[in-house]
């Protein structure tokens, strides 16, 4: 099943020029807090969500139903304006149901294509590890090139383009554990989790007499959005903190706790990562915490555990933390300094 819903403005408007890094800063501070209205009590979640939109990325939001996943992506697709589809994932979804098929025109007697809900600025998968694995890998394309390809014809996509899917804990009945690839394309992957007691309180008085999203009001559109992305691609990554990043990535593959480490693409992800996160905080230039604040979310989540790891109640977020606790951390100048 899919919903689609478009809010974005005219393509051919020109996209405004991008804004300096405290401006970034500010917007994305308005973003947040206007999510949060949502999610209550989660900040945490929600910076790393926007990073994820920084980084032209694409965010696995994996924990247990009731607590939050699916009101995350719609409140991050309302505050950006931009146009949202959303894909109830089932174990009878077809992948022509996500990228689209071509179909026969009898008026024309020619092959028509019908875009699929692929075909948006945000994408909610939600419960993408319900559909089966052949549904799923329909995505790959889409979130590593940003396009579909549809009977040897080729579409782009929108931009900016994202995809936040839902994911229920594979030992909860009717799931499909994701494909290696398929995790591997998430740029970062968070759990929202139970809120507080406090927090749990809010979202009671505040949400019992009215839906928080539909009273949500965007505070962005896709083009600016764009031109911020263009704004975190000019984010300097010195020489030290890109060595940093590597030799981060490299030593999970050396770890006896892993069978599988984490990928080239995981530093790709990690690099532009840690530009959003220095670009969160109004800087021009990446420093090792930027990489640290994100190295959880960003690698955990590509790490595939020994059978001895799991048996000893060890997870791939304790692994990266304690890399990140022994590896030693450079000092970088700032660019100019």
């Amino acid at each position: 099943m899919t919903t689609t819903s478009s809010r974005s403005g005219p393509a051919a408007e020109p996209d405004p020029e991008p804004p300096g890094l405290l401006a970034v800063a500010e917007l994305t501070a308005r973003i947040a807090g206007n999510v949060q209205r949502v999610i209550v009590g989660k900040p945490e979640v929600v910076r790393i969500a926007l990073v994820t939109l920084l980084a032209e990325g694409h965010l696995l939001v994996e924990d247990v139903p009731g607590v939050g996943k699916t009101s995350l992506a719609k409140a991050l697709a309302r505050s950006i304006d931009c146009s949202m589809s959303r894909v109830q994932f089932t174990p009878d979804l077809l992948p022509g149901d996500i990228t689209g098929m071509s179909i026969y025109n009898r008026q024309t007697a020619e092959f028509e294509f019908r875009p699929g809900p692929v075909f948006a600025n945000v994408i909610i998968a939600d419960e993408i590890n319900r559909a089966s694995p052949k549904t799923q890998s329909a995505l790959l394309e889409c979130m590593a090139e940003d396009q579909v390809t549809v009977d040897g014809a080729t579409y782009q996509l929108a931009s900016p383009f994202m995809v936040v899917a839902t994911q229920n804990p594979i030992e909860m009945d009717g799931t499909y554990p994701l494909p290696e690839a398929q995790r591997d394309r998430f740029t970062a992957r968070v759990s929202v989790g139970y809120p507080d007691p406090s927090a749990e309180l809010a979202m009671v008085d505040e949400h019992t007499a009215s839906d928080p999203l539909a009273a949500l009001r965007p505070v962005a559109d896709a083009r600016t959005v764009r031109a911020v992305i263009e704004s975190v691609r000019r984010v300097h990554v010195g020489p030290e903190v890109r060595r940093y990043c590597v030799d981060l990535v490299g030593a999970t593959r050396r770890l006896p706790e892993l069978r599988l480490g984490a990928s080239p693409r995981a530093t790709l992800h990690l690099v532009r990562a840690a530009r959003a996160q220095a670009a969160l905080a109004g800087r021009d230039f990446v420093v090792p915490d930027d990489v640290q604040a994100v190295a959880v979310p960003v690698l955990a989540h590509r790490l595939m555990l020994t059978s001895d790891a799991q048996a000893s109640r060890r997870s791939a977020g304790d692994l990266v933390r304690g890399l990140v606790g022994r590896l030693p951390v450079p000092a970088p100048a700032r660019p100019g300094g």
